[in-house]
């Protein structure tokens, strides 16, 4: 069984959704998710103005952080994926999947990369964007991606583990909000969201297809393993 390292840097903030959706794989995956910290200094991102927020969220996808903190983690996987949109996207991720493969010895995917694989893989043209961030945040997103973004909705939310609480209905209304006649798929670019078993409502909201970053991070890191997972309901990357 491949075994795929997460990265993930607050706990009991939305990673339940990757280890569930691991669950429904054909073959499976083990998905063990490990836990590293914040930069020291960093404090509740909830009650930061957004210039701290950006600074902390920078620093902890930084060389100088990961190099710190990873090596005692993430070794000994066939892949390894980063699982901090943000994270991935407001730094360069390229140059941070380098810095990551280094690190655990191992093929390595963010949450920012394998949405810009994902794009490609299914051949989108135009998206639409579901992003719970704020517009400044949001424009470093759809910078990085590969796709015309026809209509985007920036909710401007709270910290990662606010966002883990979040209903099911106020995910699917950032989805409808989002929806365009134009979009070939929506993204929903935050791994703190659950997800998973909203994939058909999310759908059915958006009127196309919705990638998720459970989704795409999961589908990244099982193909750098080797590994071609199908799941029944879980969007156009698992299908038979």
């Amino acid at each position: 069984m491949a075994r795929i390292a997460l990265l993930y840097p607050t706990r009991n903030a939305g990673e339940d959704d990757f280890t569930d959706l691991a669950g429904r794989f054909r073959p499976a995956l083990d998905v063990p998710v490990r836990y590293f910290p914040w930069p020291d200094g960093v404090g509740n991102l909830a009650d930061q103005d957004l210039p701290t927020v950006a600074d902390a969220v920078r620093r902890l996808g930084s060389d100088e952080h990961l190099g710190a903190v990873l090596p005692e983690l993430a070794t000994g996987f066939d892949s390894v994926a980063f699982a901090v949109t943000s994270s991935s996207f407001l730094v360069d991720p390229d140059h941070q999947l380098r810095t990551l493969r280094r690190l655990c010895g191992a093929p390595a995917t963010s949450t920012t990369s394998a949405f810009q694989e994902a794009i490609r893989a299914l051949g989108l043209h135009t998206v639409s964007l579901a992003s719970v961030y704020h517009p400044s945040f949001s424009d470093h997103f759809v910078n990085r991606l590969d796709a015309h973004v026809v209509h985007r909705v920036d909710a401007s939310a709270g910290s990662d583990r606010e966002l883990a609480a979040w209903p099911p209905e106020r995910i699917v209304d950032l989805v409808a909000q989002a929806a365009h006649p134009k979009a070939q798929a929506v993204l929903l670019p935050e791994t703190a969201l659950h997800t998973n078993r909203l994939t058909a409502e999310l759908e059915r909201a958006a009127g196309c297809p919705v990638l998720t970053a459970t989704q795409v991070t999961l589908w990244s890191a099982a193909r750098l393993a080797g590994v071609h997972p199908v799941a029944e309901g879980a969007g156009p990357l698992f299908k038979p």
